[in-house]
């Protein structure tokens, strides 16, 4: 079994978001960096992360290494879409920007949050749109609450065609 199948089976929610958080944790990338998801909401509309500074994780300053603060951005609200959107909807990272606002010097971590009315607004958009590229923004904050940097996430949305609609 591929570990896209996987992914897609442990999206469910309920008790599978623990087996989804663990998964996460053990994936090669995060792992190797130390990005650690300290909590997946049952519901799959909260995220929580944190990444620990560490000699491996740190730049040649000795502050968190932007890639690493750009990566434990990465997946979040693609998967938060796409458990609750459901399969009849294709979800993409399109593109991600960050800026970044102060040095992370310990541990830091980012809260994704994903409401009922944004996912209701997604769906009434792909009513009449053909896609819809909804932004979400995260801040990557310090154990002082600070904002060290600030993700804008794109994401790509839309319906799957039918067998029996045309493409478009």
């Amino acid at each position: 079994m591929k570990s896209g199948s996987v992914l897609l089976q442990l999206l469910g929610g309920g008790k599978k978001s623990r087996a989804l958080r663990r998964w996460i944790n053990f994936w090669p990338p995060f792992l190797g960096m130390g990005i650690r998801v300290m909590r997946i909401a049952p519901d799959m509309k909260a995220v929580d992360v944190e990444m620990k500074l560490r000699f491996w994780n740190a730049n040649y300053v000795g502050t968190q290494f932007g890639g690493s603060l750009f990566a434990m951005t990465d997946p979040f609200y693609m998967l938060m879409l796409m458990a609750n959107l459901g399969r009849d909807y294709i979800v993409w990272d399109k593109a991600a920007t960050i800026r970044y606002r102060k040095p992370g010097k310990g541990t830091v971590r980012a809260e994704f949050r994903l409401s009922d009315i944004q996912i209701d607004d997604i769906r009434e958009k792909l009513k009449t749109l053909p896609k819809y590229e909804p932004v979400f923004t995260v801040e990557v904050k310090d154990e002082a609450g600070v904002v060290i940097a600030e993700v804008e996430k794109v994401i790509y949305v839309r319906r799957k065609q039918s067998a029996e609609s045309p493409a478009k």
